[in-house]
């Protein structure tokens, strides 16, 4: 149910902020009628949308974020909380019926549990979701993890350039202006100064399979794509089914849905076939010899399912290997299965090209290639 202005459930929402102003937050009139606004098309009664959508409107400060997760636990989930009476939780569970949910701590059972409550996350079961298979999700759940999804914190790899700034502390002298400074003191070296190297972003090229057999997982990676595409600017998105269609203006868009229809309407060979070898080796001919992938760290993901030419294949993936840093490919099919050996003819050919082979099968294989991008540097 969306929240009035004059709902009790406003007054409740006016109260947190009042509690963050207690406690040193800085929480303007303002920012308490945002905080409302956002609760309007979402629903009050879900602790992940009140911690998120307040500490979006509320918080302004990164050090501000303990003291914001403190007064949340205290607000809505502690005993006797403010919030208590007017939450009824309610959780999703996976055979798609719902389960209602007493406030942790409001009604301790025979074998109370002392330790705090992690923000709510136990009310809608998201470490359960995280690493759930998309093609096993139901239509709410898919829903709860892509807004999830839209969350990620992304940090690109980066790589450091030939040139240099001014360094507070380093291992190389600033030659230049220690000398220059000292001769304004009759040449007595009176400071040294260092200089460091730059670090510049490595592009990031991502090439999604949008063919039938990944029709359960491809709508999750373009949102991917399209938080990769919003964390940094050196990123370029392509997709293939039976030819190469590149994206990249299409998820410029800031919003999630309005991007990936863009890019569900750009793209001519949804559900289709697979063509891998000949839509990577038009985007080595297109794209990989003018130097786009030069340097950068290029994401293949596709279940190797390949209806081309297995040569045209092996050809594409070793001169795409030479061009770029890093060769990542995202199967869905590994799975958490650590043993994982590639059984389809597609895989067989890359598979000696590839620097890293992950999963893409949920949401925690893709939060664990976010982790490793900054590693790729």
């Amino acid at each position: 149910m969306p929240v009035a202005e004059h709902s009790p459930f406003a007054a409740v929402l006016a109260g947190f902020a009042g509690e963050l102003r207690a406690a040193g937050i800085t929480v303007g009139t303002g920012d308490v009628l945002t905080y409302v606004s956002a609760m309007s098309p979402l629903d009050p009664s879900d602790l992940v949308d009140l911690y998120w959508a307040g500490r979006t409107t509320l918080v302004s400060r990164r050090d501000d974020i303990g003291v914001y997760e403190e007064v949340f636990r205290r607000y809505f989930l502690a005993e006797g909380a403010p919030a208590a009476a007017l939450l009824t939780l309610r959780a999703t569970v996976s055979a798609g019926t719902e389960v209602p949910m007493v406030m942790p701590g409001a009604e301790p059972g025979p074998d109370k549990d002392e330790e705090k409550p992690a923000l709510g996350w136990m009310a809608s079961d998201v470490d359960a979701l995280k690493h759930r298979s998309f093609a096993t999700c139901t239509p709410a759940e898919l829903a709860a993890l892509r807004r999830i999804m839209a969350r990620i914190a992304l940090t690109p790899p980066r790589r450091r350039t030939r040139r240099t700034r001014a360094a507070a502390a380093g291992r190389s002298p600033d030659v230049r202006k220690t000398i220059r400074t000292a001769m304004r003191s009759h040449g007595e070296p009176a400071n040294l100064y260092f200089r460091q190297r730059t670090m510049r972003l490595r592009p990031l090229i991502l090439i999604l399979d949008v063919s039938g057999s990944m029709t359960d997982y491809s709508r999750h990676l373009l949102q991917f794509a399209h938080s990769a595409r919003q964390a940094a600017a050196k990123v370029e998105v392509f997709c293939f089914g039976t030819r190469l269609t590149r994206i990249t203006r299409a998820l410029a868009h800031r919003r999630p849905d309005s991007a990936l229809e863009r890019a569900a309407a750009t793209v001519v060979d949804w559900d289709g076939g697979t063509r891998i070898g000949q839509s990577l080796d038009e985007f080595v001919r297109r794209f990989g010899r003018g130097g786009m992938c030069r340097g950068g760290v290029v994401i293949i993901c596709s279940d190797g399912l390949d209806r081309g030419d297995p040569d045209q294949l092996a050809s594409a993936m070793e001169r795409l290997s030479r061009l770029c840093y890093r060769l990542v490919w995202l199967n869905p099919h590994v799975g958490d299965d650590p043993q994982f050996r590639p059984s389809t003819l597609g895989m067989m050919v890359a598979a000696p090209h590839i620097d890293l082979l992950l999963s893409g099968h949920d949401l925690a294989s893709l939060e664990q290639l976010a982790r490793m991008l900054p590693a790729l540097s």
